[in-house]
C-alpha cells in the first residue's frame, strides 16, 4: 500500500516524495530505491528533525497510526492516514483534537472515496433523489483465505499479520469492514445502533503458523440502524470465493433505489426512479472521474481549504468498529 501512495503522489505535479521512514533499514532503503527517494530512516523523530517535509502519509500497521499521527502532528505535519485511524475510537479523539489543534490538513484514507461512482450516489441520496432511505445493504468480500488470488496468505507476513491480533490486526472488521461502514454511511448517514456477529474459522494446525496466532476475526455480519430510522445490514468476509474484491451498495427509499457493484463498474451506478418504479426497470447511469484522495489531500494543503475524509469522518467510523466489537462480545444490540 506504500507503494500506492507514493505512486500516486509522484503522478501529482508539484509534489515530491522526500524522504521514507519504515523500522527495517532493508525495506526502507528497498522502497527508497524503487521510488528514487534520497533519504531513508528508521526513526520518525529522526526523519522529522533532519529533512525538510511537508506532509506524511502513514502506511504501518494499525497499531502505529496514533502514535506516528501525534507525533507529526505535533510537529506541524500535514498527515494522510491510512485506515483504519486508530485501534479505538478513544485513540481516534486524540488524533481529531491533536491535528485541530496544529491547525493541519488531515485526511483519512478510505481509499474507495476515489471511485466516481460513490462520490455521485452519495450526492443524489443526500439530494434526496430517492426520497427518504428505508433499507440498506452493504457488503465487502474478499478471497484470499479461500484462494491464492492475491497470493499465497499462508506463507506471507503481508497477509498473515492481518490474521493475528497479537500483530496489531483488528480482523477482517478493522481491515475492510471499515471500508463497508463508510461505503454504507458515506451515502445514507450514521448509525445509531448496531448488533455485530464476528467469526474466527480455524485455518491450521492449533490456528498458528510460526509467530502468527490466527485469532483475528474472518467474516463480521451487522445488522444496523441508521439515525434516520433506516435498516441496514453490513457484511464482509474474506472467505468469498470467487470475489477477490467486491464491494456493493444498495440503498431503497421511498421514490426509488440506487445501487454500486464493484464487480459490474466503479465508474457507473444504477438507478430506479420515477416511472421505472412500477415496472422495476433499472438504467445504469455513467458518471464522471472525480479527485482521490491523494489529490484532495495535496490540493487542501495548496489551498487550505479541508477535504474529507477528514480524521473527524475517521473517528466517526472507528466508533461504530467499536460498538461491533462490544456488541460480539456481549452478544446483543449495542448504540453507537
Amino acid at each position: 500500500m506504500a507503494g500506492a501512495h507514493a505512486n500516486n503522489f509522484k503522478a501529482i505535479d508539484g509534489c515530491e516524495i522526500v524522504a521514507v521512514c519504515d523500522v527495517d533499514l532493508t525495506r526502507a532503503e528497498y522502497f527508497a530505491a524503487e521510488h528514487k527517494v534520497l533519504a531513508r530512516f528508521t526513526d520518525t523523530a529522526e526523519m522529522l528533525k533532519q529533512v525538510e517535509i511537508d506532509a506524511v502519509s502513514i502506511v504501518t500497521p494499525d497499531p502505529f497510526h496514533t502514535p506516528i499521527s501525534l507525533q507529526c502532528l505535533k510537529a506541524g505535519k500535514h498527515v494522510l492516514c491510512e485506515k483504519p485511524l486508530a485501534l479505538h475510537y478513544a485513540d481516534a479523539r486524540k488524533m481529531v483534537v491533536a491535528a485541530q489543534k496544529a491547525g493541519v490538513v488531515n485526511m483519512v484514507n478510505f481509499s474507495y472515496r476515489n471511485w466516481p461512482c460513490i462520490q455521485a450516489v452519495a450526492q443524489r441520496v443526500q439530494r434526496g433523489d430517492i426520497g427518504e432511505v428505508m433499507h440498506v445493504e452493504a457488503s465487502y468480500l474478499q478471497a484470499w483465505l479461500s484462494s491464492k488470488v492475491w497470493g499465497d496468505w499462508r506463507t506471507l507476513p503481508a497477509w498473515l499479520w492481518r490474521l493475528s491480533t497479537d500483530h496489531g490486526s483488528k480482523g477482517v472488521l478493522g481491515d475492510v469492514g471499515v471500508h463497508i461502514v463508510d461505503f454504507a454511511t458515506y451515502p445514507v448517514g450514521p448509525i445509531a445502533k448496531v448488533d455485530c456477529k464476528l467469526k474466527t474459522f480455524p485455518k491450521a494446525p492449533k490456528n498458528r503458523i510460526g509467530d502468527y496466532r490466527l485469532d483475528a476475526n474472518d467474516s463480521a455480519v451487522m445488522t444496523v440502524e441508521f439515525k434516520n430510522g433506516a435498516l441496514g445490514v453490513i457484511h464482509t468476509t474474506r472467505w468469498a470465493t470467487g470475489h477477490p474484491n467486491q464491494l456493493t451498495l444498495k440503498i431503497f427509499g421511498t421514490l426509488g433505489a440506487i445501487e454500486i457493484n464493484s464487480e459490474i463498474s466503479r465508474d457507473s451506478y444504477r438507478l430506479c426512479v420515477g416511472e421505472n418504479v412500477d415496472q422495476a426497470k433499472w438504467e445504469t447511469v455513467e458518471v464522471e472521474s472525480t479527485p482521490s484522495n491523494y489529490q484532495r489531500f495535496i490540493s487542501a494543503i495548496a489551498t487550505g481549504k479541508a477535504e474529507q475524509p477528514d480524521f473527524a469522518r475517521g473517528a466517526e467510523v472507528q466508533k461504530v468498529l467499536d460498538a461491533c466489537f462490544l456488541s460480539d462480545a456481549e452478544g446483543k444490540q449495542v448504540r453507537v
